[in-house]
């Protein structure tokens, strides 16, 4: 038998960087869980967002530990963490930073100094973010497509990685802004937090009505998770699989051919190529935290409709007769003929 020392060495390094992402995932879950009660498919998405370097838009009631998630998940991952307060007095220089006039006390000469803002940090949570007119929830575009900010023409590199967790509570409509198409595009999930049961509320009422506090321990680095996301882009998926995929969300779009009646009769518009990419990194994300080294049928309809729901754009029709998006993402997921699997 041939031996291959330089493969053999690949391939026992590869199993190494492997095992490494499966024992701090289940680290992070472990830290996150002593503070958290619940929710595991949104910490779920959150960490497949971190995984494939996505940014994550949660949606979820007052009271639902939105902001108590994020820092937690930020205080084990041992990143730099900033928190902005969206408010609608809020300014784009508040987020990105800006230029001050300093003097040199012994020289008398002024220069212009440039300040960084919140946004040079690694995981920045942008809490309620609908409260602020779109000019400021603009701010983050250039940050959250490019990892970088453009002030008064200088270009600015922001510290990798780089993620942005919003919050965004949906039932109240005074003094809040919708965000802009193009801002949500550059979310790869829309995750809901749901109701917790009658069990779980009773351990969130029993850990925070006493005296026991948890201190979360950092299990992980920087440098962890951009060999993270390099990780997760050598998975697999079959051609089959990626087709599947481009017919799921050219379906979402009404003027295509393939589109069925009901995303015609709903739907304004649809999603773009960017959610196909977003399906498909997010698959291979769920594939390897599941321990599997190819992408399934189910890691694409599993994460199909957290990446499109926001992107779906629906009209009157949708809303007289009481239709969302997640209704109808799981019509088309059903709709869509799933590709054979050898």
């Amino acid at each position: 038998m041939v031996s291959f020392p330089g493969l053999d060495q690949d391939a026992a390094l590869l199993q190494q960087r492997i095992d490494r992402f499966h024992a701090v995932r289940e680290q992070i879950l472990n830290q996150v869980q002593q503070v958290i009660v619940g929710q595991h498919d949104v910490l779920d998405q959150i960490l497949i967002a971190l995984f494939v370097g996505g940014h994550c838009l949660m949606t979820g009631m007052p009271g639902t530990a939105k902001t108590l998630m994020v820092r937690t998940i930020a205080d084990a991952l041992g990143l730099v963490f900033r928190r902005i307060q969206f408010t609608p007095d809020l300014m784009p220089s508040d987020i990105t930073g800006t230029d001050i006039i300093e003097e040199d006390l012994e020289t008398g000469h002024r220069k212009w100094t440039f300040v960084e803002g919140p946004i040079f940090g690694n995981i920045l949570l942008a809490d309620e973010i609908n409260r602020t007119p779109p000019k400021t929830q603009s701010a983050l575009l250039e940050a959250m497509q490019e990892h970088a900010c453009t002030v008064r023409g200088n270009h600015y590199k922001l510290p990798e990685p780089f993620f942005v967790l919003a919050t965004q509570n949906p039932i109240e409509l005074e003094g809040t802004y919708p965000l802009p198409e193009a801002q949500l595009d550059r979310f790869l999930f829309n995750s809901i937090l749901e109701d917790l049961s009658a069990d779980d509320e009773w351990k969130v009422i029993d850990r925070t009505t006493a005296t026991r506090s948890v201190k979360v321990q950092a299990v992980t680095s920087a440098q962890d998770l951009l060999d993270f996301q390099q990780l997760v882009r050598m998975v697999p998926i079959a051609e089959t699989l990626g087709r599947y995929v481009i017919h799921l969300v050219r379906a979402t779009r009404p003027k295509s051919e393939s589109s069925p009646d009901f995303i015609k009769k709903y739907s304004n518009f649809g999603a773009s190529v960017r959610a196909a990419q977003f399906i498909v990194l997010a698959a291979k994300a769920r594939a390897l935290s599941h321990k599997r080294y190819h992408v399934t049928v189910d890691d694409i309809t599993t994460m199909a409709i957290p990446v499109l729901r926001h992107r779906m754009l629906l009209n009157f029709h949708a809303e007289s007769d009481r239709v969302d998006a997640d209704t109808l993402l799981k019509q088309l997921v059903a709709h869509v003929p799933r590709p054979r699997e050898s």
